[in-house]
């Protein structure tokens, strides 16, 4: 079938992008710093003098660089087949492009594909890394190529998924918390199929279980169910799209001016609060008419990860890794979301005119900003909530002690803060929603995918890990040049440099903590790390609130 008019338009204009070469060259840059870290590491910690040596670190470096790349092509896929559609709603042109000669299944397969050239190229700039890793050995080429198969075949799987959800849903916010609650679910279902029906049940389901199953030579096997599995994602998905796009996207009256109508008169005037911001954001549907789903989808993903960990706790010696596969997921999940809805309560408003009206009025930017804040947090307190809960039903479960589960929630609480009010930032600071989401939630990944493989690269080749900040020092220094650079586009600050360049190191050092097990440590550097950074960058935010927003320029 033919994709049309809409891939043509991406693949004219894509590679014209400044940002798109500077995003391959980051990529492939960080995967050969981590290649030269976990060397550094292994020859700093251990012996390394045979073949065997080196064969053993190629595969224990594989499974470091393999699942970390799933992840990123996952939520890089999910993020730009979400964004694509809904920047065209909040913009208004999909009602353009609905009443074009374009297809319905020539607009859904090209934005699908159109999500997918980024993506696409960045695996492209990864195989070089990719081929050089493999020199060490331990690896074979066909094991590296049946590695990007299961990452293209995930990846174009997300994508599919969140290009459907981003037809279906009204909004920015409600397309990536629903594709991130899609996702999560189809990594529970891979473990739940693995527990029932084995490891090799759960590759043909689980896209993590499937890249390590890659790896194995004995893996090639499972390849064929598990690309079945996508492809039967990508064919459903795809066609419940082009089956609904017009019925999803059909413009009418609002429901307010038709019960209006139907009651006999205007509805009567509502009393509006101090801050009207707070008011609009909390009392009226600013984020879509049905964000009922989503609070359902996380009350589904707590109950799911109560489960896992009341069956471990049931178990006689409970798995370290079952319960981090319970509870990090939904952690992370929840954490993207609220930085999603930060970010698109700035986008949204812009995109669709209403930022230049609220501008214009007596508003000051300190009710601006709280009033963002207050709702965002507002809004989402399911999943605010949630994950907090969790931290206690580990203590209940008595997998932690009380003690340690009152410090994993208030370290929790002040992440979700950052989240916000990292989102709300990069929504001021960058003109293009595109950008600005990409900002928020790439800096919501990479530094907490960037933590699991810190973890994983120290316990992997090293136990002492107070000798191993030497070979980390530069995935320091390269983490706080890319903060900068992404916080401080428009209005560069000393606190901002601080912030970028304390918080990859304080991570650092909160990682060491946990790993020797030192919980009050690590929940006093995470308050002082990102702590700091969040006043660094809503201060600024209060500050120059006129300048990011376009009220003054720099020559005024």
């Amino acid at each position: 079938m033919r994709v049309g008019a809409v891939l043509e338009r991406e693949l004219r204009f894509a590679p014209r992008s400044r940002g798109l070469f500077v995003a391959r060259a980051v990529y492939a840059a960080a995967l050969l710093a981590i290649v030269a870290t976990c060397w550094l590491v292994v020859t700093g910690t251990q012996t390394v003098a045979t073949a065997g040596d080196t064969a053993r670190f190629g595969a224990t470096l594989m499974r470091i660089l393999g699942p970390l790349q799933l992840c990123l092509a996952m939520l890089a896929a999910a993020l730009t087949g979400a964004v694509v559609v809904t920047t065209e709603k909040d913009r208004r042109t999909l009602e353009l492009l609905l009443v074009s000669r374009i297809s319905d299944a020539e607009l859904v397969l090209g934005k699908l594909a159109a999500s997918l050239v980024r993506v696409g190229l960045l695996l492209v700039a990864a195989v070089p890394v990719f081929a050089i890793a493999g020199l060490f050995g331990g690896v074979e080429p066909a094991q590296l190529a049946r590695l990007f198969v299961v990452t293209a075949a995930a990846a174009l799987a997300a994508a599919s998924i969140a290009t459907t959800v981003a037809f279906w849903k009204d909004t920015t916010f409600q397309a990536l918390a629903i594709t991130l609650f899609a996702l999560v679910a189809w990594l529970a279902a891979g473990e739940l199929a693995a527990a029932r029906g084995g490891g090799d049940a759960g590759a043909i389901v689980s896209p993590a279980r499937a890249a390590f199953a890659a790896l194995d030579p004995a893996g090639a096997r499972l390849l064929p169910p598990f690309l079945g599995v996508c492809l039967g994602i990508l064919a459903a998905t795809s066609a419940i799209a082009v089956a609904s796009v017009r019925r999803w996207n059909v413009a009418g009256e609002p429901r307010q001016q038709v019960a209006a109508v139907a009651g006999g008169g205007r509805r009567p005037a509502r009393e509006v609060w101090a801050n009207p911001i707070l008011w609009r954001e909390i009392r009226t549907r600013a984020y879509g008419r049905a964000i009922l789903v989503v609070r359902l989808a996380w009350l589904v993903l707590f109950a799911a990860a109560v489960a896992g960990v009341v069956q471990e706790a049931r178990a006689a010696r409970p798995d370290r890794l079952a319960i981090a596969v319970a509870v990090v997921p939904m952690a992370l999940a929840s954490l993207v979301a609220v930085a999603a809805l930060a970010v698109t309560s700035v986008t949204t408003e812009r995109d669709r005119g209403s930022l230049d009206l609220l501008l214009v009025s007596d508003l000051e930017p300190a009710e601006f900003v709280w009033g963002k804040l207050g709702g965002v947090l507002v809004v989402a307190r399911e999943l605010v909530i949630l994950p907090l809960a969790l931290c206690g039903a580990l203590a209940v479960a008595g997998l932690v002690t009380v003690e340690n589960a009152v410090y994993l929630a208030l370290g929790m609480a002040i992440l979700l803060f950052f989240a916000a009010v990292l989102g709300f930032h990069a929504g001021l600071s960058y003109q293009s929603s595109r950008r600005a989401i990409a900002v928020a939630l790439g800096t919501v990944a990479f530094l907490f995918v960037g933590v699991a493989t810190v973890m994983r690269i120290m316990v992997a080749f090293g136990s002492s890990f107070e000798l191993q900040l030497a070979p980390f020092l530069a995935a320091i220094v390269g983490g706080a040049v890319g903060l900068y650079a992404a916080l401080s586009a428009r209005n560069p600050s000393p606190a901002i440099a601080w912030a970028s360049a304390l918080l990859p190191a304080l991570t650092f050092v909160a990682i060491t903590g946990f790993l020797q097990g030192n919980p009050l440590q690590v929940l006093l550097v995470t308050a002082v790390a990102y702590g700091f950074a969040t006043l660094a960058l809503l201060v600024p935010a209060i500050g120059a609130f006129d300048l990011l927003t376009g009220r003054t320029t720099t020559g005024e």
